[in-house]
């Protein structure tokens, strides 16, 4: 078998797949459509709803109910409003686990002992009855309540050091000031940082997905892929044209979700500027701000020539990857069945990168397919590129890529294979 390809014939049977990709118009929405609409939704629009959600927590009045007696002092401080807080409603329960549960309050304060009105008093506790594992919970009346007995107990420390004469400051003679020694990049890009790798990488799945399915299984079931393996053209330029048709296709649709993430970005430094008004204040106070949920993406030229690089090398290695695994399904609907967990492959690394702190980045990471492209995404996002290791993660893609393409040649060739029908 010659190795030597003719590249006529291979655009031939790249563009041929190409003009089949392009017919398809669910494959155009899922390579183009979806991209410019999923990835802003989910940087900007769902740190935007959390947000929301979770500050509107303060501004709610939420019911609590209290049994025993409540110091006047700790009363007033749960029921007022303060500068980001809105005050708790307190309502007198019997049953402390029956009222949470049944939602007629959001917790329960139990007073079992008399509390203390100063500082040296006889200590005492306050059981405090709430959903733990509820998130609304855990980020509005649990906080607020045990912020207002936190407060409660540093105001009668602080009345009896008066009382003393003895300085404010006198219980914290060492003072702790936190300064955020983050790259101004990896300090914007927020904790939504690893939905950009994982978005890349699914669209460049979805793009090669349809064209990588219909080019193999499709014409074996169509009947069509015996006819052009009778023609003049050699099964290696069958493969690398379908190769090359698929890797268009899913480039196709990450160019997309780029454009998706630069709009994005736009968005967010457009909100930051003070240009939405409300909406800014919000996101300036934990949306899309340094340490927030989302963030802006701000990609160097060099990090964006990285970017694009990982992204062919991640295209070329999962449309090799679906060719070769496709050619062995006797039906589309087959290859769909086989393609699944390939999906689950991709998702599951690219949910685990949130935790991405905790894992050694030393050469074996980026040794490992496809997974090494999420890293040296999620790097140059955060603006900590490592050129050499992007470098080895180029070069690995690509070496599994060939790997994966003799295999496909000789899957073309087996007629065990193309004739499984």
């Amino acid at each position: 078998m010659s190795w030597r390809l003719r590249w006529s014939f291979v655009w031939q049977v790249a563009r041929k797949e190409l003009l089949s990709t392009v017919r398809d118009r669910r494959a155009l929405l899922s390579s183009i459509l979806l991209p410019l609409l999923l990835i802003p939704l989910f940087t900007v629009g769902l740190p935007l709803l959390l947000t929301q959600a979770l500050s509107g927590q303060g501004q709610e009045r939420q019911k609590v109910g209290i049994i025993g007696t409540l110091p006047a002092a700790l009363r007033a401080r749960l029921t007022s409003d303060s500068a980001t807080d809105v005050g708790v409603l307190l309502v007198p329960v019997s049953d402390p686990v029956k009222a949470v549960q049944d939602g007629s309050v959001q917790a329960v304060l139990k007073v079992t002992e008399p509390l203390p009105i100063r500082a040296g008093q006889r200590a005492a506790t306050v059981q405090l009855y709430a959903r733990l594992g509820n998130l609304k919970a855990e980020s509005g009346v649990i906080g607020k309540v045990r912020g207002v007995l936190d407060a409660y107990n540093s105001a009668l420390v602080a009345a009896d050091l008066k009382r003393r004469g003895v300085p404010a400051d006198f219980l914290t003679p060492v003072r702790v000031q936190t300064i955020d020694a983050s790259r101004p990049q990896e300090a914007a890009s927020g904790q939504l940082a690893f939905l950009v790798p994982m978005f890349l990488l699914q669209f460049i799945l979805a793009g090669s997905m349809a064209t990588a399915i219909d080019s193999t299984a499709g014409e074996k079931e169509r009947g069509t892929l015996e006819v052009l393996l009778v023609s003049p053209i050699r099964r290696a330029e069958v493969v690398v044209g379908k190769l090359l048709a698929t890797s268009a296709a899913a480039l196709t649709s990450a160019g997309f979700g780029l454009i998706g993430l630069l709009i994005s970005g736009l968005v967010s430094a457009l909100l930051l500027r003070g240009g939405a008004g409300k909406v800014a204040d919000r996101l300036n106070s934990g949306g899309l701000n340094s340490g927030g949920l989302g963030g802006q993406l701000s990609v160097t030229p060099g990090g964006l020539a990285a970017l694009v690089l990982m992204a062919l090398s991640a295209a070329l290695l999962l449309s090799a990857l679906l060719i070769a695994v496709s050619i062995f399904a006797r039906s589309y609907k087959e290859a769909q069945t086989y393609i699944t967990p390939i999906t689950l492959l991709i998702l599951l690394p690219a949910v685990a990168l949130q935790f991405s702190d905790f894992i050694g980045r030393g050469p074996a990471l980026y040794a490992v397919p496809v997974i090494n492209a999420m890293v040296v995404i999620l790097d140059i996002v955060k603006g900590v590129l490592d050129t050499p290791m992007a470098l080895l993660a180029v070069a690995v893609n690509l070496i599994f890529t060939g790997l994966l393409v003799l295999l496909a040649v000789r899957s073309f060739g087996r007629e065990q294979v193309i004739f499984r029908n």
